[in-house]
């Protein structure tokens, strides 16, 4: 005890040295509901505004679309990749700039461009979607390839690109809308300026690959899989019938049902809900999947395939010549 009285002036005398990065800070009750309130707001405005790179005395768009190309590892035709980043708004803007000069110098925007990678994206993903899931109905790989090309997902493929701050358009931050044309632009460009193998493959592993770790049967929504499920099975001779095997706390609350499905006195798929009609729909759903090969316990879609441009680019030519 002795020695610990004698040491408490040193210890108090150490506290003095302690930096303040160390020291336990106060921070007052309103500071952080605060912040989160100005949080809310600029997030109610449509986020921090702030200027664009490419209004900055050190911006070179050229080096910027050089090396655009090169960190995606892909040969663009430079002009043509300028016209993909450039909306028409931004075009617009210019041609209202040069009438007041009296100055003319024609700018070509990333219409076509978008337009010919829509469609090439579209006729990819529907042979690809095709190639790699050869059981799936064709109303199946609609659903998937909308989610796939919905304005949501190529905007998001755009931004994480790097595209936002190259693309010109004539108001800043650039909306999901511009981001997603000028994604299709880029696809455009590229088929112009490589081909169509770089163009698949470019699609294939920005586009396909979100499906990564993803439910396909989400994409589709079926509104009577007890129906689907017969006429099917009828087409092949074949009857299934539902049986009631379990229920767990009837005429309660938490009641649960478990339905089987069977083909030959043989149990082909089960599912469970809090009625018996439920758990004969969830169990539908089930034998649906292991007919059309997506069942849970699927394996990971490929997404290494190569040589389906062929086939989308005879499809081309057809719709072409037609």
């Amino acid at each position: 005890m002795s020695l610990l009285w004698k040491s408490a002036p040193i210890l108090k005398n150490l506290v003095k040295y302690v930096p303040a990065a160390t020291r336990v800070q106060k921070i007052h009750r309103w500071v952080a509901p605060t912040l989160m309130e100005l949080k809310r707001r600029e997030d109610k405005l449509g986020g921090k505004i702030t200027n664009p790179r490419n209004t900055f005395l050190e911006w070179n768009l050229e080096a910027e679309l050089f090396a655009f190309g090169k960190r995606l590892n892909e040969e663009f035709d430079s002009d043509l990749l300028l016209q993909a980043f450039t909306d028409r708004s931004y075009v617009i803007k210019e041609e209202m700039k040069q009438k007041e000069i009296e100055f003319n110098i024609k700018m070509k925007d990333n219409k076509e461009l978008a337009e010919e990678g829509e469609k090439f994206i579209e006729q990819y993903i529907q042979v690809y979607l095709e190639t790699v899931l050869p059981k799936f109905p064709l109303e199946g790989i609609s659903g998937i390839k909308a989610h796939l090309t919905c304005e949501e997902t190529l905007a998001n493929i755009s931004l994480h690109l790097g595209t936002k701050d190259i693309i010109l358009a004539s108001e800043y931050p650039v909306d999901n809308y511009i981001l997603a044309k000028t994604f299709k632009a880029i696809v455009g460009a590229l088929l112009r300026s490589a081909g169509e193998e770089r163009a698949a493959h470019f699609v294939r592993d920005f586009v396909i690959t979100q499906l990564q770790g993803k439910d396909i049967n989400e994409y589709w929504k079926i509104e009577d899989p007890w129906i689907m499920l017969v006429d099917i099975l009828e087409k092949d001779g074949i009857k299934i019938e539902p049986r009631l095997i379990g229920e767990v706390g009837k005429n309660t609350l938490l009641a649960c049902y478990r339905v089987g499905l069977y083909v030959d006195k043989k149990l082909f798929s089960s599912g469970f809900g809090e009625t018996v009609s439920s758990a004969k729909e969830v169990a539908a759903l089930e034998a649906l999947k292991k007919i059309f090969g997506t069942e849970d316990s699927m394996a990971p879609i490929n997404f290494k395939l190569q040589g389906i441009q062929k086939t989308v680019s005879k499809q081309h030519k057809q719709i072409s010549a037609s």
